[in-house]
């Protein structure tokens, strides 16, 4: 073990604090919408510091990290396009806006009164598969961490995932979003606290100039000079069409991924969203870059050091480097840190994904309504279902590439076709079911296609930006067409005060 007694202590006051705060909430709860949206109480400091939380989870961490060490600052760019997206919709109010008016829970229910009931159950389908694959791998990158980082055995991974994965369900099943905003305000202030002081240690250990000459050197001598984003010919680059994917990809994030939106739904009115948008955006550049400077510096010790040991790989080396260079009682925060993010991440990963469930797919074939309890017993028996599928998916599947790569094309799923629906649901008064359905598979069958051939044959991946772009233009196609080919009187939704 690499944590001494200090650094434990540390830990166990975290979880222990966390979750009792998080039960503390449950006395609050008087409805569905307390449960799944807080009441739309969220004003914009506690929506920036829920946002920022969420989406800044120990599986971040990870995969930013990953990014650093295998395409040094070029990985970078991910961000800053993600910040640059958050900020014109912020700007814009472009879909947010519209959206929060109708006073919807979830975007599915937005489909409904745009294109039907049966469009809104299919998309709530695609919306719940894509997100429980997106967030399956979470439990195992977060385990990779805590053992190359901790120097706990490889086998406990599985057992101590699991403690985890229960202690953040037992506050979310009985406080719902309240716990979650209130857990994600203590972690965001963890967090921020963790990660700038653990990158302030890791630019003294290395040292800046050490860090870029080093770099330099290594792309120099592997034939080549350093990677930038638009640089197609490097192969540790991403080139243009990847980039131009990922433009698209952030925009349809930051309007459409319902982890983010829900917190758009949860707030007082579409100004407080659009506002929270605005602030939270620059936070998504420090998002990026901080944590992938640490695999970058990984990089640079480890090629200073006689390469990776055996075992490790560009996933696992960024923690295993910090357990070397971060001292007593700050490696215990940085755990700590680590694991509010993954606590942080998971809750509000489970609840979205279970309001999705339980809204979109279950209540619109149920014949007779359910009653205020019986609502909030179903999202709660959700939530169980969720955590035993991350116990057996998260813990024993393995990555077929990168991680950003995977998370991507698994958002992807829906997230091409339902940024379509959106766009022609809000603007477009031609727009119908037909088109609806049209955009709704053509859009899920790239990424879908990706992730069978990356497992029956991995040694012939599809290219990510191939099966993600193409899926934005079957989704755009397939609205076009079907709409215009079986044109339906339809209205363009109509703003309504929010409930």
């Amino acid at each position: 073990m690499t944590l001494a007694l200090i650094d434990w202590i540390i830990v166990v006051v975290y979880v222990v604090g966390c979750l009792s705060a998080g039960l503390w909430m449950r006395r609050f709860i008087r409805g569905v919408e307390d449960f799944t949206i807080a009441g739309r109480e969220v004003h914009v400091n506690l929506g920036i510091a829920s946002l920022a939380a969420t989406e800044m989870g120990l599986v971040t961490v990870m995969y930013t990290a990953q990014l650093g060490f295998e395409k040094g600052f070029s990985g970078e760019i991910i961000g800053v396009i993600m910040a640059v997206a958050f900020l014109c919709v912020g700007l814009t109010g472009f879909v947010i806006k519209p959206l929060r008016d109708a006073g919807v829970m979830t975007i599915p229910e937005l489909f409904e009164k745009r294109f039907g009931h049966k469009v809104r159950w299919l998309a709530g389908v695609f919306v719940a598969l894509g997100g429980l694959l997106n967030m399956g791998i979470f439990l195992r990158l977060g385990g990779d961490f805590l053992v190359h980082a901790t120097g706990m055995p490889a086998s406990w991974l599985e057992s101590v995932m699991t403690v985890l994965l229960i202690l953040v369900l037992l506050y979310t099943v009985l406080g719902g979003m309240l716990s979650v905003l209130v857990t994600d305000y203590l972690q965001f202030l963890l967090v921020g606290i963790g990660i700038v002081t653990t990158s302030i240690m890791v630019l003294i250990n290395i040292g800046w100039s050490n860090l870029i000459t080093t770099l330099q050197k290594t792309w120099e001598a592997s034939g080549g000079t350093a990677p930038h984003p638009f640089n197609p010919a490097h192969p540790s680059s991403f080139g243009w069409g990847y980039l131009i994917w990922m433009f698209i990809f952030q925009l349809a994030v930051v309007t459409t991924w319902q982890t983010t939106i829900s917190r758009v739904l949860a707030t007082k009115d579409a100004k407080t969203a659009t506002k929270m948008y605005r602030r939270v955006s620059y936070y998504f550049v420090g998002r990026f870059l901080l944590p992938g400077m640490w695999g970058i510096a990984a990089f640079v010790y480890f090629q200073q050091h006689g390469g990776l040991p055996a075992g490790l790989n560009s996933m696992t080396a960024m923690p295993r480097y910090l357990s070397v260079v971060l001292p007593v009682g700050l490696m215990g925060i940085l755990v700590a840190a680590m694991i509010a993010a993954e606590m942080s991440t998971i809750s509000g990963y489970m609840l979205t994904w279970a309001t999705v469930i339980y809204n979109d797919i279950i209540t619109p074939i149920l014949k007779t309504p359910l009653s205020n309890s019986g609502r909030i017993l179903l999202t709660r028996v959700i939530l169980l279902g969720i955590a035993i599928f991350l116990l057996f998916f998260g813990l024993w599947y393995q990555l077929p590439g990168d991680a950003w790569t995977f998370l991507a094309v698994t958002g992807n799923i829906y997230l091409a076709s339902v940024f379509t629906l959106l766009i022609a649901g809000l603007y477009w008064p031609r727009a119908n079911s037909v088109g609806a359905y049209a955009a709704l598979v053509l859009g899920a069958i790239g990424p879908l296609t990706f992730l069978v051939v990356a497992q029956v044959w991995p040694d012939r991946q599809i290219p990510a930006e191939i099966a993600g772009g193409s899926s934005f233009g079957l989704a755009f196609l397939g609205m076009i067409v079907g709409s215009l080919l079986t044109p339906a009187p339809s209205t363009v939704v109509s703003s309504q005060p929010a409930s």
